[in-house]
C-alpha cells in the first residue's frame, strides 16, 4: 500500500557504481565493480549496460576494457542516475494507490508533497563528483 519514496535495488546500485567509476582514473570492469561493493556482477552488468544507453557511462571491450564516465562526473547528478534507471521521477503526493477519501487536503497534510520536493532536490543538487570521495581515489587493480 505505501508509496513513499523507495530507490530501486539498481537505482542504489547504478548510483554508488557511478560514485566507484569516479574515484577511479582509469575504467573498470563490471568485476572490480561488483567486488568493490560487494554485489552481484550479473546485477551490476544489467545495470551498467542501462547506464550505457542513457549515455551516462561509455563501455569498452577487450583486454583493456571496461567502463568509465562518460562527461565530467561533476556534471552529472544522482537525478541523471536515477531517471537512467527508473524513469522520470514522479511526484507521488498520495500513499494510497488511488485516491480513496473525498477531501480536498490530504489527512497527512502538505508532508507527502514536502517530502518529495525535499527527494526531488537533493538528488538534482547532488554531482557525483560530491559522492565519489566515500570510495575514495583508487588506481587500477
Amino acid at each position: 500500500m505505501s508509496h513513499g519514496i523507495r530507490i530501486s535495488d539498481a537505482a542504489s546500485l547504478a548510483m554508488h557504481a557511478m560514485a566507484v567509476l569516479a574515484s577511479r582514473n582509469v575504467r573498470a570492469s563490471a568485476r572490480d565493480i561488483s567486488v568493490r561493493l560487494n554485489v552481484s556482477e550479473n546485477h551490476l552488468a544489467k545495470v551498467l549496460q542501462r547506464l550505457a544507453k542513457s549515455g551516462l557511462i561509455t563501455s569498452t571491450r577487450g583486454p583493456r576494457g571496461g567502463f568509465s564516465i562518460a562527461k565530467k562526473s561533476g556534471t552529472i547528478t544522482l537525478l541523471d542516475v536515477y531517471e537512467a534507471i527508473e524513469g522520470p521521477l514522479k511526484d507521488k503526493a498520495c500513499l494510497m494507490r488511488k485516491k480513496t477519501c473525498n477531501k480536498k487536503r490530504c489527512i497527512l497534510g502538505d508532508s507527502m508533497e514536502t517530502m518529495w520536493d525535499i527527494f526531488r532536490k537533493h538528488l538534482n543538487s547532488t554531482r557525483i563528483s560530491d559522492i565519489s570521495e566515500a570510495y575514495g581515489t583508487e588506481a587500477a587493480r
